[in-house]
């Protein structure tokens, strides 16, 4: 059967059971978007490119499934590299479409040309130049193969012109065709059986163990073997930020968030122990602070399907490259074994007493509003949460509010969190929480955002009033870009640079409405709870609260950049005690 290479690129990726595709049409994808009617996809036209690859982030991270993208060439395409980046950064499996000039054009500095394999080639797992209509099967294939097999990630696939208009006898890749046309691509699943049982022994031996899961443990659909190792052992469990939601927060052994925001329990867990059993984690500098003083006394069993992060900031006592979900489900197992076979577990007693010592006298906090002060940030998050359904998934941007809401929101089951953690893209929130909610339209989601970050892609909220996508934004307005703040009031002497927003422009009520959106202001702390109900109770279109907030509200913990997690900057209220974290 003759069809046109753009025929062959909506029927490969309905192959590939696609269900949306985020875009914008151009002049060279323009073919594909022909056959697009008679197609079975959904496509959601974007009104910026870069928040078609946000989209495409938000629905891969609630689904499991590869987000897909699809925009022209030149700067079409070069405004994708930022979500490309950020997928890439936090192993996001997603797959984008450029269009690109005709064949005999490229080289030439022809109209909206551009190297786009060059210019992505460090911002995507695998990218490709397709040259002929009858290469596009595949091409399609292997591009959906490897954004969602190993350590997922984005992959692109260029696709001049000339290619999509021409002619091409259909056919399918078989797996088989797919994997011998990859001769260098074979991720590695299983962990060795000697590393896995090393591990066992180690474990059993600790007597202060930390179970340190990263976002692995989620890419992995791992949870529940998670969940299992640490209820065997009776093993605390920390979460970084890409990992919230992979371990309940109401389980007696969640200690929540480590790093540089996260809670001091976490963060003086890792440093005091003798064993760090990681999981789908990679020593984000984040987590580790100044790497040379990072929990000095622990051995490291360190699980991740990536070889390439074996030793990279720290050196494994126990590597094992393979998928996480195997990997633990065996190392089970193993324990398991041992244990039966009559080898005990190290007394941890003392180590658990030491660890509730910290969480009685170092639970996160902040200073509740007097009446007539300004509202806390921290307070509408809380508000949002308690009054938030079951399964509420949770997209933030990148500043004060992310850390806020990672730290705040309890998160209970698996994928309900959305973020930009590596890249930290300002801009990320709204887009992204459009995305999660075509994912999963059966759940409410809320986009917390600063005024900052939200007046980076607030555009996209018209596409989400057009295609009737009802997600809520949370604005946690201080008229500051309150990350840089917060850093130029605790080390550049209070001499504040560029960071004072405007608090009086936007108008972000008429902003929101303008766009086709509900728009509410909330000024003091008795507005909040109305306000979220209202926005609750609204599911026919997206609805917009302006929280105008507390400039000088400062995120605590901190440990600031490059220094030692020792150094811990705790809230002005737990100073006096700070000497039971040594």
């Amino acid at each position: 059967m003759k069809i046109t290479g753009a025929q062959a690129l909506i029927k490969a990726l309905e192959m590939e059971q696609t269900e949306v595709i985020f875009g914008l049409p151009g002049g060279c994808i323009l073919p594909a978007y022909d056959p697009l009617l008679d197609s079975s996809i959904r496509h959601i036209l974007v009104r910026h490119e870069q928040g078609a690859g946000h989209m495409a982030e938000g629905y891969a991270h609630v689904t499991g499934r590869p987000g897909v993208a699809m925009v022209t060439s030149g700067p079409a395409a070069t405004n994708m590299v930022t979500p490309l980046m950020d997928a890439f950064m936090d192993s996001i499996p997603m797959v984008c479409i450029t269009g690109q000039v005709p064949t005999t054009a490229i080289g030439t500095d022809a109209f909206q040309e551009c190297d786009t394999v060059g210019i992505t080639r460090s911002a995507t797992k695998h990218n490709e130049l397709v040259m002929t209509a009858q290469d596009l099967p595949l091409a399609i294939r292997q591009a959906f193969h490897i954004a969602t097999t190993g350590r997922p990630g984005p992959t692109l696939v260029d696709v001049p012109k000339d290619v999509l208009q021409n002619t091409m006898e259909w056919y399918w890749p078989t797996d088989a065709e797919v994997a011998d046309s990859l001769p260098g691509y074979r991720p590695n699943v299983k962990g060795h059986p000697k590393m896995i049982k090393e591990a066992a022994r180690l474990i059993l031996s600790s007597e202060r163990p930390i179970i340190y899961a990263g976002g692995g443990i989620l890419k992995a659909r791992a949870a529940e073997a998670l969940r299992e190792l640490a209820e065997l052992l009776d093993i605390h469990v920390v979460t970084t930020l890409m990992a919230r939601g992979a371990f309940p927060d109401s389980h007696p052994l969640c200690l929540g968030m480590p790093g540089m925001h996260g809670n001091a329990t976490a963060i003086t867990a890792m440093q005091k122990s003798d064993l760090l059993i990681t999981l789908g984690a990679r020593f984000d500098d984040r987590i580790t602070g100044k790497v040379s003083t990072f929990a000095p006394e622990a051995k490291v069993i360190h699980v991740d399907i990536d070889p390439a992060e074996q030793g990279k900031v720290r050196r494994p006592d126990v590597p094992i490259v393979g998928d996480a979900k195997y990997v633990i489900e065996e190392i089970v197992k193993a324990v398991k074994d041992l244990l039966a076979g009559g080898l005990t577990q190290a007394d941890t007693g003392a180590w658990k007493s030491r660890i509730s010592g910290w969480r009685e006298q170092f639970p996160l906090t902040y200073e509740a509003s007097e009446p007539g002060e300004a509202l806390k940030p921290q307070y509408c998050l809380e508000q949002i949460r308690d009054a938030a359904p079951e399964g509420t998934i949770l997209v933030a941007g990148v500043g004060q509010h992310q850390m806020w809401s990672s730290q705040y929101w309890h998160f209970e089951q698996p994928y309900t969190w959305v973020n930009s953690g590596g890249l930290g893209t300002m801009g990320f929130s709204v887009p992204a929480a459009i995305g999660a909610k075509v994912g999963r339209p059966d759940r409410t989601v809320w986009a917390i955002d600063g005024d900052g970050c939200f007046q980076m892609t607030a555009q996209e909220l018209v596409t989400a009033a057009v295609e009737r996508i009802p997600v809520k934004v949370g604005i946690l307005n201080n008229s500051y870009l309150g990350m840089v703040r917060q850093w130029q009031e605790m080390f550049y002497d209070e001499r504040y640079s560029e960071v004072y927003l405007s608090p009086e422009y936007p108008d972000f009520v008429k902003w929101a409405e303008a766009m086709g959106c509900v728009g509410i202001r909330v000024d003091s702390p008795e507005e909040v709870q109305p306000a979220i109900e209202k926005a609750n109770s609204i599911d026919d279109r997206p609805v917009v609260v302006d929280f105008r907030v507390d400039a000088r509200e400062k995120v605590f913990p901190m440990v600031p950049a490059g220094q030692s997690n020792d150094d811990v900057i705790l809230p002005a209220s737990q100073n006096d005690r700070r000497s039971a974290l040594r």
